[in-house]
This record gives C-alpha cells, sequence and structure tokens, in this order.
C-alpha cells in the first residue's frame, strides 16, 4: 500500500493509491497522515475498504506532495552506513551505528525546493532509504520486534553543509539541520508492499549525471538492527523518521567536484519508493 500527502504545505490532504494507482481520499478516516493515524494503520481494513468503493478518487493532476508523514516528533539518522561511503570519507568502519539527529522542520516535500544556506560553501547531497515507525520502540531485543514498529518506507534526501559540519567545530548538526535539508516522499510504502529493504538500489543525479548509485545490501548495519539499536538510547513514537545512510558518490567524496549551487537539479530514487526532483534555490 502507498500513501502519501497532497496540497499546499500546512494544507496537505491524506491520499492512498489503489492497485492501478488510483488516488483515493483519506480526510473522512483522519485528518493527517500522523503518529496517530500510522499507531493504528491497518492495512487490510483499509485494502477492503477500497475494495467496497467507500473512498472517494482524488486527481492528483497539478497538486503538489508533501512529506508522507506529517512533521515527525524527531528524525534520526545514520551516519558512515555504507562502507564504500565510509572510504570515501576517510572514516573507519564503525562499531556500531553512528547517530545523529536532524529538526522535524527540516522535512519538506520530494519535488520542494532545497535552499543553499547563507554562508554555505559545501552543501552535498545524500540519497537515503527511510523508515516511518508506527508503533511505540523502547528497548527492543531482535530483528521481529524491530520490523513490527515499522509502518512504512520511504526516500530521504540528507542534504547536508559539509563546511557547517566537519569544519566548523561541535556536533553534525550544524550542517544537518538547515531549512528544506530533508527532502521526503513521495510516498510512504507500507512493509508487506515493499518486500526486503535489504535488496534496495539508490540511484542520485545532479544535473542528469549519476552520481550515487547503490544498493541497501551494502549497508553496515541493516534496517532492522539499526531500529533495534536505536531504542536502546530513545523511544521512538508513531511519525518518527529514521534514515539509515547513504552509499558512495557524495561530492565530499568526488576531489575536483563542484558542490551545489542554485539552479543545480537533484533527481532521486530508491527501488520500489518512487522519485524526488528538487531544484536548488538560495535561502
Amino acid at each position: 500500500m502507498k500513501l502519501l500527502r497532497v496540497g499546499p504545505p500546512g494544507a496537505e490532504r491524506p491520499i492512498v493509491l489503489g492497485p492501478d494507482d488510483t488516488a483515493y481520499d483519506l480526510s473522512g478516516r483522519t485528518p493527517d497522515l500522523d503518529g496517530a493515524f500510522l499507531s493504528r494503520l491497518d492495512t487490510a481494513e483499509l485494502t477492503g475498504a477500497l475494495g467496497r468503493g467507500e473512498l472517494p478518487v482524488v486527481d492528483l493532476a497539478g497538486q503538489r506532495i508533501g512529506a508522507p508523514v506529517a512533521r515527525p516528533g524527531k528524525v534520526v539518522c545514520v551516519g558512515l552506513n555504507y562502507r564504500d561511503h565510509a572510504a570515501e570519507a576517510g572514516a573507519p568502519i564503525p562499531a556500531e551505528p553512528v547517530l545523529f539527529l536532524k529538526a522535524s522542520n527540516t522535512v519538506v516535500g520530494p519535488n520542494d525546493e532545497v535552499l543553499v544556506p547563507r554562508g554555505s560553501t559545501k552543501t552535498d547531497y545524500e540519497v537515503e532509504l527511510a523508515v516511518v515507525i508506527g508503533r511505540t520502540a523502547r528497548y527492543l531485543e531482535s530483528a521481529e520486534q524491530a520490523a513490527a514498529v515499522i509502518a512504512g518506507y520511504t526516500v530521504s534526501n540528507d542534504v547536508t553543509e559539509r563546511a557547517f559540519q566537519l569544519e566548523r567545530g561541535g556536533q553534525w548538526d550544524k550542517g544537518k539541520c538547515c531549512e528544506t535539508f530533508n527532502p521526503l516522499g513521495p510516498y510512504l510504502v507500507t512493509p508487506e508492499e515493499l518486500g526486503d529493504p535489504q535488496a534496495l538500489e539508490l540511484r542520485l543525479w545532479v544535473n542528469g549525471e549519476l552520481r550515487q548509485d547503490g544498493r541497501t545490501a551494502d549497508m553496515i548495519f541493516p534496517v532492522l538492527e539499526v531500529i533495534r539499536y536505536i531504542s536502546q538510547f530513545m523511544v521512538l513514537e508513531p511519525g518518527d523518521v529514521v534514515t539509515t545512510g547513504t552509499p558512495a558518490g557524495v561530492t565530499m567524496g568526488r576531489p575536483g567536484t563542484a558542490f551545489l549551487q542554485p539552479g543545480d537539479v537533484l533527481e532521486l530514487e530508491v527501488s520500489g519508493l518512487g522519485r524526488q526532483r528538487q531544484v536548488l534555490g538560495k535561502a
């Protein structure tokens, strides 16, 4: 099942796509795709409602697509989770997942403008598989328990300002939390539709040039271990987002390649989860 939100920022409507990609309005069942809805999501019941014709059809032509989950409580990110990316960053393979937080107000729609921050010299991109949480998770003990708290998966662009991140002292958050630095979507795809999260392809293009071409099979810490691990240190709640790391090919790992500038176009995709497109602007 694919769920999405359409409409102007702050006024998005919840939508479910049928098997033939016909769009149906969920507004009669929930005001938004938020933690409260995800905590009670019953895909079998929704499938039945679609089959019985209980949901009104919606024309999505020309409508903006928002992030597939209303403003998350938190965005938890994993750094250096692909061996090839750790190598291009000159970092050792982590013994445990590297965690950092991204401000929830960085989340924008998958095709919204991304703003190069004031004073930026090294704005960069990172295509990632993101997990949306559907059940409260604390001290999970197994991969099976981790799988049970996942509402679905989506695409994230973990936009990063490298000079802010690495050259200005302190934590990575300086380079991760700038406005518009987490395009998310287009869809939230439920686990039974997506299948194995370790069998996905991730790609990103800059101005039509393929820069990243990776596989989730190459993660150091697989998705379910990431969720289990995070729950040992913080409580994950319905509507929270976890991004799981990026493969090699970021600008930082390509000596002589220019960092992003206003006017550049990013296109990115994860197999089974759809595609994003952003034109860069200036803050």
